[in-house]
């Protein structure tokens, strides 16, 4: 437990530290790499500064690694001892059986009325908003540059030019001429992107899951004959090559293209690397419709405390605090009146071609209690998708049953 609250340890339970008094308490995620910029002094300076204008509240905050959040919140919340507040990668459980908070039971309007919508829409379960956006990104396709000019191409803008560029890659001796991470690390990242791209995705606007769509078959029909089968996605076959050993390669000068997100940047920077980066290629074009990625802010019902949650959150999502979250974690601003100033700051600048990205972007379905396990399954078994002796069809058939079976248990 961190001491940014130590009242709320002495008191017991947390509820209250006295006659008056509340005690919060927030379970969130690590957002930095090192404990030089340990998401705990983000929070440290955010309560103690909420504290000083309201001497009748405690926040206490416990900041776990992604690895351990969305576990530790679950026993919490299994064991009977939900927190007040948890910042974590999905909600749609909890909304489902009636344990959170609606925003509009906490925000006030002005607040709630600024997260982009996009981001405020994935929040809802059956048209309510439980989810409160706490930081987003979305993808680009980066390149780097030495190794497009060795072979003297230009960054693609179609699916046929990216398939070209990585044949010359290739013919120059790259390792990785595009990196494919279909690894159970992050696979449903890399395959959404893919999907959107081919004008598909993995559920539709109206109703249910849409895996084994045409435009999704055809995707991987393609990557499997025109990239993975012929060579062009270096020595580790995707279903094996995670995300985070993609992004190291890159960072190494071994990969030419491949998506990324902006903690990229700074990994090629302190090598050297000398990259670029564009929209993701589509199949005429560059893609309509960006991939975006979304975490959570959650606020449990069983403590009570609503007027102090919702003080508390306004405070959160203040402009200030918003941007100074984002800047310092090279993430996209969840609100409005943040992005607005973020697209025009120089200080800003390597972070607004992912920004430009947000309008046209689109999350994962995470307003569904079957998410979870249809993401699990897509991580277990999307690589097989394009292996010699796979067939896409068969793969995303499969998948879609899957998803149909989960959703039908959520009773969605």
């Amino acid at each position: 437990m961190s001491t940014l609250g130590l009242a709320a340890v002495l008191s017991g339970c947390g509820l209250t530290a006295g006659s008056g008094h509340t005690t919060l308490r927030l379970v969130a995620a690590d957002y930095g790499d090192s404990a030089s910029n340990s998401s705990e002094k983000y929070w440290g300076a955010l309560v103690t500064a909420y504290e000083k204008k309201h001497p009748d509240v405690t926040v206490d905050v416990t900041v776990s690694s992604w690895n351990d959040v969305d576990a530790k919140v679950k026993a919490m919340v299994d064991a009977g001892h939900p927190p007040d507040m948890a910042q974590i990668g999905s909600y749609a459980d909890y909304a489902a059986a009636d344990q959170l908070y609606k925003a509009d039971d906490l925000l006030s309007v002005t607040v709630q009325a600024d997260f982009v919508q996009q981001l405020a829409a994935a929040g809802k379960v059956r048209g309510m908003q439980y989810g409160m956006p706490f930081a987003s990104s979305t993808r680009l396709l980066f390149y780097n540059k030495t190794l497009f000019a060795e072979a003297g191409i230009t960054p693609p803008t179609t699916w046929a030019e990216l398939a070209e560029d990585a044949g010359k890659l290739k013919a120059e001796g790259v390792k990785y001429p595009y990196a494919l991470p279909l690894g159970p690390e992050e696979a449903q990242a890399e395959t959404l992107q893919w999907l959107l791209s081919g004008g598909g995705g993995y559920a539709q606007a109206a109703g249910g899951y849409s895996i084994d769509s045409t435009e999704n078959v055809e995707t991987f029909d393609w990557l499997k004959d025109k990239l993975v089968g012929k060579g062009l996605t270096g020595p580790v076959a995707p279903g094996s090559l995670n995300r985070a050993d993609a992004f190291a390669a890159f960072a190494d000068g071994q990969v030419g293209m491949l998506n990324g997100h902006p903690s990229l940047m700074k990994m090629a920077q302190k090598t050297g690397v000398k990259f670029g980066m564009v929209p993701m290629p589509g199949v005429d074009g560059p893609s309509k419709v960006a991939m975006g990625v979304a975490d959570w802010m959650t606020a449990f019902k069983k403590n009570g405390h609503a007027e102090q949650i919702g003080q508390f959150l306004d405070f959160v999502y203040s402009e200030r605090n918003v941007l100074g979250f984002s800047r310092e974690y090279d993430l996209l601003p969840v609100t409005t009146s943040a992005s607005q100033i973020m697209s025009t700051a120089e200080q800003d600048a390597a972070l607004r071609p992912f920004l430009e990205e947000l309008p046209l972007a689109e999350v994962y379905p995470v307003g569904r209690t079957s998410w979870a396990q249809v993401s699990a399954a897509v991580k277990k078994g999307i690589g097989k998708a394009v292996t010699r002796s796979g067939d896409p069809a068969t793969v995303l058939s499969d998948l879609q049953s899957a998803a149909m079976t989960a959703e039908s248990a959520a009773g969605e």
